[in-house]
């Protein structure tokens, strides 16, 4: 199987400007290729993750990755699927952010010499003269069409601003310049991106009279139709100070029966002879395939060192044991009364509820264990000498558990 031809299999291929071509550079490893990711945030998060793996998966087969952090585009913000605008950041946020993505993005992809690139369209977007750009650019643009895109629809329900709708310009200004530049021939991106990728293609045959091509990537839905990599408490990051390897291996190992063999193809870099075994299991079986997805990622994203933590902690937590390695929140002397603690304060310092009228209704709907015991009382106490040591894990629902203690 080619790696074109494993990438279908996967599931990973959503549209294509031309197969046949696009499928022969790739086979041969002569793609150069870039993934554009804009410094939103000091952390990559799960939405970036099949990026990721994808680019992974091509430098692997001989191809040349290109990852363009995104310091221009970032100061305007990217309109797709959005129903408001993006919060303006400072130039220090941003190139904070920028640091922050390749000490992250180098456990995916080799960036030692000739492996591939890492570049900033700030180098090229920040220096342009606008009347300059405009004469350059603004001719092979149709409004019109520009309107019609997919990356624009939200937007224009609520508002779509002028600085918005620079967006798709600024995109296929970059592809313009890797091509110019580093000879990159072939972007890929979300399935989203797609109107603003072939505004690249467009711009460099206008402007050059090559052929660039672009491919985007499937959105990674969960049987529900919704984007996965959220939670109710937010995003899933890929940095560990933001979510715990732990936190990180429970999300994947909770995923719905009917969406884990499509994570483990989309995600994993298991063969997928071994992923399609895994179509005839049922039951309990289904949680072994949670369990193999959820250790594969976090290995990916945190070493295989923390991967193994987190399944002993997870069996742990499960078979009633008192797992070391889950998260952990450490009261202070002014969290206690008279030697004790409430549940409802050691809910609400450790995160599992967000507010003690909250941690209330969590009680009384018998949400609650600690050490495996229901909870019901919205008044039950905790002495220090029971949070000593190991300390308690308190548990809320099937999902969320901290172990919570005292030194």
């Amino acid at each position: 199987m080619t790696i074109y031809e494993e990438l279908k299999a996967r599931g990973l291929i959503a549209q294509v400007t031309n197969e046949e071509e696009i499928s022969k550079m790739v086979n041969e490893g002569k793609a150069v290729f870039y993934i554009g990711f804009d410094p939103t945030a000091d952390s990559l998060h799960v939405g970036h993750f099949m990026a990721l793996c994808l680019m992974k998966r091509l430098q692997e087969a001989g191809n040349k990755p290109i990852a363009l952090i995104g310091g221009g585009t970032g100061m305007v913000g990217d309109p797709s699927g959005r129903s408001d605008m993006r919060q303006m950041m400072t130039v220090e946020m941003i190139q904070h952010n920028c640091d922050c993505f390749k000490k992250q993005m180098s456990r995916f992809i080799d960036f030692s010499e000739g492996r591939a690139l890492m570049v900033n369209n700030a180098d090229w977007l920040m220096e342009l003269n606008y009347v300059e750009l405009l004469r350059e650019v603004g001719p092979h643009f149709s409004v019109n069409r520009m309107l019609t895109a997919e990356c624009y629809k939200q937007r224009m329900e609520k508002g779509l601003s002028f600085l918005e709708f620079n967006y798709m310009i600024m995109q296929s200004y970059d592809f313009y310049e890797l091509f110019r530049r580093y000879g990159c021939n072939m972007q890929f991106g979300g399935d989203d991106q797609w109107s603003n990728m072939l505004g690249g293609t467009e711009l460099i045959r206008r402007k050059l009279g090559k052929d660039a091509h672009a491919m985007t990537i499937t959105l990674l839905l969960n049987s529900e139709g919704k984007k996965m990599g959220k939670t109710q408490s937010g995003a899933v990051w890929l940095d560990p100070e933001k979510t715990s390897p732990f936190d990180f291996f429970q999300y994947w190992r909770n995923v719905a029966d009917a969406d884990v063999l499509k994570c483990l193809r989309m995600l994993t870099f298991l063969p997928l002879e071994q992923i399609n075994e895994m179509e005839r299991w049922e039951g309990s079986q289904l949680n072994q395939a949670k369990e193999i997805l959820a250790y594969e990622l976090t290995k990916l994203v945190h070493g295989e060192e923390e991967a193994q933590k987190s399944l002993k902690s997870a069996k742990e937590l499960f078979t009633g044991g008192n797992a070391a390695d889950m998260p952990a929140c450490e009261l202070e002397e002014s969290d206690f009364t008279d030697g004790n603690v409430d549940i409802l304060t050691m809910l609400q310092k450790s995160g599992l509820a967000p507010t003690r009228s909250e941690a209330r209704r969590n009680v009384e709907q018998g949400g609650v264990t600690v050490d495996g015991e229901g909870i019901t009382d919205v008044k039950a106490l905790f002495t220090k000498e029971q949070l000593s040591g190991e300390g308690v894990v308190v548990k809320r629902g099937k999902k969320k558990f901290v172990k919570v203690f005292v030194k």
